[in-house]
């Protein structure tokens, strides 16, 4: 008998990182005599009317609100660079990357952080450098490219630590801390955390303290401290809730949500992703919302919920492709595959299971790729073809072993041994089933 076979899933928690962006105050026209305003002849006065629809835009946080202050701010661009005024040339770059930032159009958001940040530095505001810095690291973060995350974000906590701005330390600490569980260090991740969390209670930043909180509650998601995660995540969402923070709010219930399916509590794993999906839907985090229905669609599938599933997984593959997301894509065209093979079409399965394979070793996902290799020789398995079977299960062992994966590496064992056992090669099959007993 065929062991059975590893879903793929996209991680059900999504840290939640800060960036800011500098808006300074705003320049507002003199009035005398009781409120008239005095006629404006600065060539600077109608983009800065412009830019400020556009933060006002930007404020409400949806992401129509948001795309209509990019059309706005683009028409002030053009103005500030007529008038040569780069100080305001550089903000409004900076913030229609941020737009884009939040849409999940990173590389859009990185070109304009790319032409803000000489211009800061041409008119010496260390405060713009700083920002730019940061946002540019959380895009090559989100990217996945850490050590230039890593770059740019020390760039960035330098200059705001000589500036003594406690707040934008902390959100760049914040920042850093989310590389390094990137990278795999919870311990350093929660280094940078605790010292991110420490300044921003000593500034009252509420938004900042719950950003933090849920960041720690992720890390210890990551090392299975399930209890200590959602005690963290708990602390965090009414703050969240009370700023008004709704990307934040979302994040933090998607994170509570995946507390509880990976304790096996399906249902209110349920309630707490339904909660964040029409949060993102709101902000116009396509990331978060290709997140949260993959998220949904799991638990359908382990309530065998299977048409409900294939729904949400249906749904969630076209927004990872929008968003380029590669290997999100590659998960839900695993677990596509998957549902199918729980239907018994093993012809969609396969399709699928190999639509994600190539996705998965381009990324240089191991465990996704040894997975979707599993997957593969099941559906060649429950086929009859016991060679071609083999094959595929063989590939996946080095991968399990290599990536740490020991239930999966169990499964693979025992899946080798089912083949020889159908063989009727018993000693190889009793060999395979002893190392998996052992190991």
């Amino acid at each position: 008998m065929v062991s059975p076979k590893k879903w793929l899933s996209i991680l059900s928690v999504n840290s939640l990182m800060l960036f800011n962006v500098s808006f300074p105050v705003l320049m507002l026209p003199n009035t005398v005599n009781g409120g008239e305003v005095i006629a404006q002849t600065d060539p600077n006065a109608e983009a800065e009317k412009l830019y400020k629809q556009g933060h006002q835009l930007f404020k409400q946080g949806t992401a129509e609100s948001k795309k209509q202050a990019t059309e706005i701010w683009k028409k002030a661009l053009q103005l500030y660079r007529e008038a040569d005024n780069k100080k305001w040339e550089a903000l409004t770059l900076l913030s229609i990357g941020r737009v884009y930032d939040t849409l999940g159009e990173k590389q859009k958001a990185l070109s304009f952080y790319d032409q803000s940040l000489p211009l800061w530095r041409q008119v010496e505001e260390k405060a713009g450098v700083a920002t730019t810095l940061n946002n540019i690291g959380g895009v090559y973060n989100h990217l996945g490219e850490q050590q230039k995350a890593l770059e740019y974000y020390n760039q960035s906590l330098l200059l705001r630590r000589e500036m003594g701005n406690k707040t934008q330390e902390a959100t760049t600490l914040n920042n850093i801390g989310k590389v390094y569980n990137d990278l795999g260090k919870p311990q350093k991740a929660l280094e940078y955390y605790n010292q991110s969390l420490l300044l921003r209670r000593q500034v009252e930043d509420k938004a900042g303290i719950a950003t933090t909180l849920n960041n720690i509650g992720l890390v210890y998601n990551d090392l299975g401290e399930n209890q200590k995660a959602l005690s963290y995540y708990q602390q965090a969402l009414p703050i969240l809730q009370q700023v008004g923070n709704k990307g934040g709010e979302a994040t933090t219930l998607n994170n509570i949500g995946g507390v509880y399916n990976h304790l096996g509590e399906n249902q209110k794993a349920l309630e707490y992703y339904n909660k964040s999906l029409p949060l993102r839907r709101q902000v116009g985090d396509r990331a978060g919302v290709t997140n949260s229905l993959n998220n949904i669609a799991g638990v359908y599938s382990a309530l065998g919920e299977n048409q409900k599933a294939l729904e949400y997984y249906q749904q969630a593959l076209p927004l990872f492709q929008q968003v380029g997301d590669r290997g999100g894509e590659a998960i839900a065209l695993s677990n596509i595959g998957l549902v199918y093979n729980d239907l018994g079409e093993n012809q969609k399965a396969l399709s699928y299971y190999q639509q994600a394979l190539p996705i998965l070793q381009q990324v240089g996902d191991r465990g996704g790729e040894a997975i979707a290799l599993n997957n593969i020789g099941g559906v060649y398995d429950d086929l009859g073809e016991k060679q071609i079977a083999l094959n595929y299960y063989q590939q996946a062992l080095p991968l399990r072993r290599q990536v740490g994966d020991k239930g999966g590496e169990a499964d693979t064992l025992n899946n080798i041994g089912a083949v020889y056992d159908d063989l009727g090669e018993k000693k190889t099959a009793l060999n395979y089933y002893e190392i998996r007993r052992t190991s």
